[in-house]
């Protein structure tokens, strides 16, 4: 991702991002995101959710249902856990009356536990860059109803070094490379039309 910036990938061509906007869920997405990622404020996470949601990992089986569990996996495993140096970049979102999809890169180095992703593992200090999609569910009064969040885990696993991708079909970081390069050419193509 080196030499990208946000406006290499994320548009604001409404054309490109979603064709039925509803800017108030995408908002509300935005907003839980930064309270995950920026604030570190599981509080404040919550507020963005409904009063039994559940969040599901769905690669590792992490996550929880009901609002103790969603808290406590928050609390405990997921808000400020991940490397200070964890960005994430928007490829694509599509809004519908009542879900958002987020089609992401996740990159970090992988220096301390993450339980989320890698639950047992120690740090391997690799850099990972990760494609991963996030579907958020939302109830009629726009409370985030429920997460599911997907991803490669032999991508990420070739990434730290656990899976040898020479002696099966699988790729790393080769993903985001590629996701990246046919991103920018068709935002590249739409400008030119």
């Amino acid at each position: 991702m080196e030499g990208l910036n946000d406006e290499d990938i994320m548009s604001n061509n409404q054309k490109q991002n979603n064709r039925l906007d509803h800017p108030k869920l995408g908002a509300i997405f935005d907003k839980h995101v930064k309270c995950e990622f920026e604030d570190h404020d599981v509080d404040a996470t919550m507020k963005t959710m409904v009063k039994e949601p559940y969040v599901h990992h769905v690669p590792t089986l992490t996550g929880g249902i009901g609002y103790d569990e969603v808290y406590n996996f928050y609390k405990n495993d997921f808000v400020g856990k991940m490397p200070v140096d964890t960005k994430i970049v928007r490829i694509s979102r599509t809004v519908g009356k009542d879900q958002v999809v987020d089609e992401l890169i996740i990159s970090f180095t992988h220096n301390r536990e993450i339980k989320i992703m890698f639950p047992g593992i120690p740090p391997t200090g690799k850099y990972v860059e990760l494609p991963l999609v996030v579907v958020m569910k939302f109830d009629d009064n726009d409370k985030i109803a429920h997460e599911h969040i997907y991803w490669d885990q032999a991508s990420l696993l070739v990434q730290i070094g656990l899976l040898d991708p020479k002696s099966l079909p699988v790729y790393g970081i080769e993903q985001t490379r590629k996701l990246l390069e046919i991103s920018s050419q068709q935002k590249r193509n739409e400008n030119s039309q």
